[in-house]
């Protein structure tokens, strides 16, 4: 049911944040149409942020790209579209305040190396996939400029990750518990570039602009309890979770950007329905829906809460029943 939240309660507002570093694809319009649902059947308010700090990997044509796909979905968002690479003062202040309090430290390792020192570990027994950042530069330099100074190399800055556990409760995925310090080590903050990292640039655009419900695929579930650390030592709040099980391919792959199909400037060149798109997403997240309804219609009577848990997919048959249905 449509309406305005208790007067108690903040008003929610969620974002949709696209990264232009390729095509957005089937699992981003699902991803994002809950998002916008979540929202706007509760009265609540959605910013729009594009999320292209990486220049190497961002390109201006899949910003624009990103936002005709969403327009075609009917999906709208409040205020002017936020481009992160236009409001990097905030970010670098975040920065700054974590440096003046010592909260994170200069490091020169290069890929080669850590690639080099993670294999070694990765031979030994009982270790796991993913190995953490083994702390090679913690306590080599006093600051970036004994860095330079030392290696002629321009550092990155890693976190100081605090030992313990990161508890917090997901709405749909229930309670969570990561060991950050433990499973990723010391992460990093801002690159080598000077280019601040994913991890702080999103809690601190997330904090001013006041997003207090964050709608997301499952595999950033692990990057929360790293977001939760920043956010705590920024004295920044903390949203509420949503993490949606993911749509994989035929053979249970998670889709991709890089990946073989089902990009969706393609799905609308080959003339698909946006309405049958959105039947496909409601249907295959365990929502009673119609073959096609617009986002507007899909408003009345949504709620995120009864989503399936399970993974949605979306693989030939099921692209085959949208070219099916195409409009006209």
């Amino acid at each position: 049911m449509t309406g305005s939240p208790r007067a108690s309660q903040p008003a929610p507002f969620g974002r949709l944040a696209p990264s232009p570093t390729g095509p957005l694809h089937v699992g981003h319009a699902r991803s994002f149409l809950l998002a916008w649902l979540h929202a706007r059947s509760r009265g609540g308010r959605i910013q729009l942020r594009i999320e292209d700090l990486d220049r190497e990997r961002c390109k201006p044509a899949y910003t624009e790209l990103a936002l005709a796909d969403l327009r075609w979905l009917g999906l709208d968002w409040d205020g002017p579209v936020h481009v992160q690479s236009e409001h990097l003062e905030p970010l670098n202040a975040a920065l700054d305040e974590l440096i003046e309090r010592g909260l994170v430290y200069p490091c020169v390792c290069t890929r080669a190396e850590l690639a080099a020192t993670l294999a070694r570990a990765a031979s030994a027994p009982h270790v796991g996939d993913e190995q953490p950042y083994p702390g090679t530069c913690r306590g080599r330099f006093r600051s970036r400029a004994e860095a330079r100074a030392a290696t002629g190399l321009e550092p990155a800055l890693r976190l100081r990750t605090p030992p313990g556990a990161v508890e917090f409760d997901d709405a749909l995925a229930g309670p969570q518990r990561f060991e950050p310090a433990a499973e990723v080590g010391d992460f990093a903050v801002a690159r080598r570039d000077g280019v601040i990292a994913y991890q702080l640039a999103v809690v601190v655009d997330d904090a001013r602009a006041g997003v207090n419900e964050v709608v997301r695929g499952r595999d950033l579930l692990s990057s929360t309890a790293r977001q939760i650390l920043l956010q705590r030592a920024l004295g920044l709040p903390q949203p509420r979770w949503w993490h949606l099980p993911l749509v994989v391919d035929d053979d249970g792959a998670r889709l991709s950007k890089r990946g073989a199909g089902f990009a969706l400037a393609d799905l609308r060149a080959r003339g698909v329905d946006p309405r049958a798109l959105i039947g496909w997403a409601l249907r295959s997240s365990g929502l009673d829906a119609p073959v096609r309804l617009s986002a507007t219609e899909a408003v009345h009577g949504f709620q995120l809460s009864r989503l399936a848990r399970a993974a949605a997919r979306f693989g030939a048959a099921e692209l085959e029943a949208l070219l099916a249905a195409r409009a006209g």
